[in-house]
């Protein structure tokens, strides 16, 4: 955390709060450096290598590569070490089986496995895994929290184990919320007063997440991000984060938000523009005179869905407004010393620096909108959204009943995203209780339901009166977790499931979440939307996503008189209004005075002790991995000959596709495992909750419903074992392969491995024989994911694409990879029959670093490695 200041940076900053040792940017000034024009997040990443810097790991030349950033600069690969990362339990529980596992390794190769443990600071949060198993009742909560319990006792088992085995690892039990919503509200000190040495330092926080929505701190002027797990693993173990300097694209926001235009609207607007600009890879930084006219939260949101404009960070500096959000949620403490921190380091908000490229958003002109059917950047406005959906099924309409195309069979206000914004939560309340108060009620068919991201919500809710009329339109709470959002939606009403399933009907989810990726929000519903909180209550009532809400009425109150939504939509007056005086500072400070601790059924869940993990081969939760056998040091990558591919792909293939998180078919690969092993259907649980066992999990990769692989005519996990015609289930043409001694590559179109930071996404093909992904671009997380299992991103050509080469993917391929460098050109011969292809790739190797990688087997296996050498064994 603290290197040996050969710039002569480290002094003293008297505050009000006391005497601080600091690492002041200034110095560099002196030096010479323009810093007031450098972006914020570009600052606060030259400060971590400024108090790092000590001419080994992090050089004066790194820290002064920064300094001077601009087009000469960027590019360059620095070491970053974040000051603390988080972790939810779906990427939570594979990391601290991979953490015993290695411990495991290091015991049986005679080193000491204590050494084995996290340096920098980690906390872990459990949201992922309660579903909605009920919903529409007042007694759904405790029915979903009772079954959490029960289905995921040996995951929680693990994680009691790890948090007395390991140091600077910290469990927040299930029922407290989200992992972003918790470090927004509470984990996050902005700055932070440790004791190094017996010295107080002062030093701004930063976080790596093993979820790609930890972008959400950026809103709060916190650098941070998501990583994979393997990557985050790593950092926990004191290996630092080598990347890139980045480009930084400067988002110049003017105006304010109109009358009735939530964040959601602007976020779901933002998403598009930036996609459509190209921000893979690269920093976001938000400023502009329009800042003013947003609250913390509103940026929140912003910053939340990074992932899907596709920037590493979406971040706003530190202000006025972020000092007040401060002491709303209890962190008044922190407040003074923040400010004059950030006033003396030139991290305070007081001008626009440059940046490499600038968009710019008038706030006046965002719309009510909605983003759908399947892609978060797909914004579809109000008004267009039956125009939309009947462009999406055509004129081949099907229906039964009541149930129809359009119907919406999900209605969720769920996810950080909005859940911690009470702007948007009040708003739904409101129109909740306009639509009460005039009749209305939702649509018999569509599930409900009311997911916060904290337990402060509810509070602030009761507090306003609003909770009796969310209830009286079915959005009764379900849990305090991530829920629908991602894909824990739990199961339709039978009847309904039956109906949508025999007449192949294209029903709706409306969700308050971040990704509507196809089979993400649930296995039936084919068309997901994303929208605002109040929204999901309109098309609730509605009942179908074929209207335009704008002309069309809600529904008819009882006598018959049509209501629209602009009779029940609340004012921006009456929401700030209601805002104001019912949320309180005290409701953050009490609800988080004790968010370490657990129920009473997680308390009740006794957990082994000791410095090794005991592993159960019964066990079909939690299993030892293999990834840490047959481990030696290695100069070389070797060339991948004969290998066939495994899948053939087109484009925006994300990361649910290749690894779900969803329920687990029980005539799937994976399914069948479990039945053998004397699993109940009913006791199957989800993919998500089954990563602790890497044979449930190699077993579900490709495995998503929707999964189209041109190797094969069917939807989902299939494929060819070549030469064969037929089509077999992937996981099983994988293991021929392997006893063939056969390599695997999958070829892939654009954005492969977007969304979720999920390692399994690289874990499983890895564990299945893929030894290369060919790829027209990679989104940024899975491109470092595979490089830590040890597979190689290659990357097609500008212009070229395995369909330009007329590659169909029942070709051979040898891929030479002598002679691998960063960024170098690999040669790949494609032989089918007597024809050959032969064509040119390039390594999507961006760092050095991650050439030690490829050569050891991933980056763990390196990290285990080094231990081992530097052990007297």
């Amino acid at each position: 955390m603290i290197g040996t200041d050969p710039l002569g940076a480290k002094t003293v900053l008297e505050t009000a709060s006391g005497q601080f040792t600091y690492f002041r940017l200034g110095r560099l000034e002196e030096m010479g450096y323009d810093l007031r024009r450098l972006p914020y997040s570009i600052k606060v990443l030259l400060e971590a290598l400024l108090r790092q810097a000590d001419n080994k790991v992090v050089t004066e030349e790194h820290v002064l590569a920064v300094a001077g950033w601009s087009t000469d600069t960027v590019g360059r690969d620095v070491p970053f070490i974040p000051a603390r990362v988080i972790l939810q339990d779906f990427t939570g529980v594979p990391a601290v089986v991979d953490l015993a596992a290695m411990r495991t390794s290091m015991a049986a190769r005679g080193g000491d496995p204590s050494k084995v443990n996290p340096i920098i600071p980690a906390d872990l949060v459990i949201d992922h895994s309660v579903q909605v198993d009920a919903a529409g009742t007042c007694l759904a909560r405790g029915r979903n929290e009772a079954l959490e319990m029960e289905r995921n006792r040996e995951r929680y088992q693990l994680l009691k184990w790890a948090q007395q085995a390991f140091d600077n690892l910290r469990v927040i039990p299930p029922g407290n919320g989200i992992i972003h919503q918790v470090n927004l509200e509470h984990l996050a000190p902005l700055v932070h007063d440790r004791e190094v040495d017996g010295i107080r330092v002062a030093f701004p926080d930063s976080v790596f997440g093993t979820d790609s929505h930890t972008t959400q701190i950026n809103g709060l002027g916190v650098l941070g991000w998501g990583v994979g797990g393997i990557e985050a693993e790593a950092v926990m173990l004191g290996q630092p984060y080598y990347m890139p300097i980045p480009e930084v694209i400067g988002m110049r926001l003017t105006g304010t938000l109109g009358e009735g235009i939530t964040a959601t609207d602007l976020v779901l607007t933002v998403v598009e523009m930036l996609r459509k600009h190209g921000v893979v890879g690269k920093f976001v930084e938000f400023f502009g005179p329009g800042l003013e006219g947003l609250d913390l939260p509103d940026r929140a949101t912003l910053a939340n869905m990074g992932p899907e404009y596709g920037a590493t960070t979406g971040f706003f500096p530190v202000d006025r407004r972020t000092i007040e959000y401060l002491r709303l949620t209890g962190r008044g403490d922190r407040a003074e010393l923040v400010e004059s921190y950030c006033k003396a380091q030139g991290l305070w908000y007081d001008h626009e620096p440059e940046y490499t490229n600038v968009l710019e958003l008038d706030l006046g002109l965002v719309v009510p909108s909605l983003a759908g059917h399947k892609r978060p950047q797909d914004r579809i406005p109000l008004s267009g959204m039956r125009e939309a959906f009947n462009a999406l099924v055509g004129e081949d309409r099907h229906s039964s009943g009541q149930l129809c195309d359009g119907s919406v069979v999900i209605a969720s206000i769920t996810s950080c995203t909005n859940t911690s914004n009470p702007m948007v939560m009040v708003a739904a309340g409101l129109l909740a209780k306009k639509a009460v108060e005039r009749g209305l009620r939702p649509a018999s068919w569509v599930k409900t339901s009311l997911s916060p991201g904290s337990r402060v919500v509810t509070d602030y809710l009761d507090a306003a009166g609003l909770t009796p009329y969310l209830e009286a339109m079915g959005f009764h709470l379900t849990g305090y977790g991530c829920m629908t959002c991602i894909g824990n939606s739990g199961p339709l009403r039978p009847e309904i499931a039956k109906t949508v399933l025999e007449k192949d009907l294209t029903v709706a989810a409306v969700v308050s979440a971040n990704r509507n990726f196809e089979g993400r929000v649930h296995a039936l519903v084919k068309a997901n939307y994303l929208a605002s909180p109040p929204l999901v209550v309109a098309f609730a009532i509605a009942g179908r996503v074929d209207v335009d809400l704008d002309r069309e009425p809600l529904g008819c109150d009882p006598d018959g008189g049509p209501v629209y939504l602009h009779d029940i939509w609340p004012s921006n007056a009456e929401i700030e209004e209601l805002v104001r005086r019912t949320v309180k500072g005290n409701m953050f400070s009490s609800r988080y005075a004790d968010v370490f601790s657990g129920s009473e059924l997680w308390e009740a869940i006794k957990a082994p002790v000791g410095e090794l993990f005991q592993w159960d081969d019964g066990s079909t939760y939690i299993r030892e991995p293999p990834f840490f056998e047959d481990l030696e040091l290695r100069d070389h990558v070797p060339d991948i000959m004969g290998a066939r591919a495994l899948a053939v792909l087109g484009n925006s293939i994300t990361t649910d596709h290749i690894s779900p998180a969803g329920s687990i078919p029980e005539d799937g690969p994976a399914g069948r495992y479990l039945t053998s092993k004397g699993v109940d259907r009913a006791d199957f649980n989800s993919f998500g909750s089954r990563r602790g066992n890497h044979e449930v999990m190699m077993r579900g990769a490709f495995a998503n419903i929707r999964l189209r692989n041109a190797l094969s005519d069917r939807e989902g996990g299939w494929s060819r074992y070549l030469p064969a015609k037929e089509d077999v289930p992937l996981f099983e043409a994988s293991q021929l392969y392997v006893d063939d001694g056969v390599p695997l590559v999958v070829l892939a179109g654009r954005e492969y491995g977007t969304g979720s930071s999920r390692d399994w996404a690289a874990k499983g093909p890895y564990l299945l024989g893929v030894k290369a992904v060919i790829a027209e671009s990679f989104e940024r997380i899975h491109r470092s994911n595979l490089i830590g299992m040890g597979v190689v991103p290659l990357q097609f050509r500008n212009g070229e694409s395995a369909i330009s080469l007329g590659l169909e993917g029942t070709e051979s391929y040898d891929i030479h990879l002598e002679g691998l460098e960063p960024r170098s050109n690999v040669r790949i011969v494609a032989r089918k029959g007597d024809a050959m292809t032969e064509f040119e790739v390039i390594a999507r190797i961006d760092a050095p670093i991650e050439m030690e990688y490829l050569y050891n087997g991933g980056i763990l296996r390196t990290v285990l490695l080094n231990m081992l050498g530097n052990e007297d064994i």
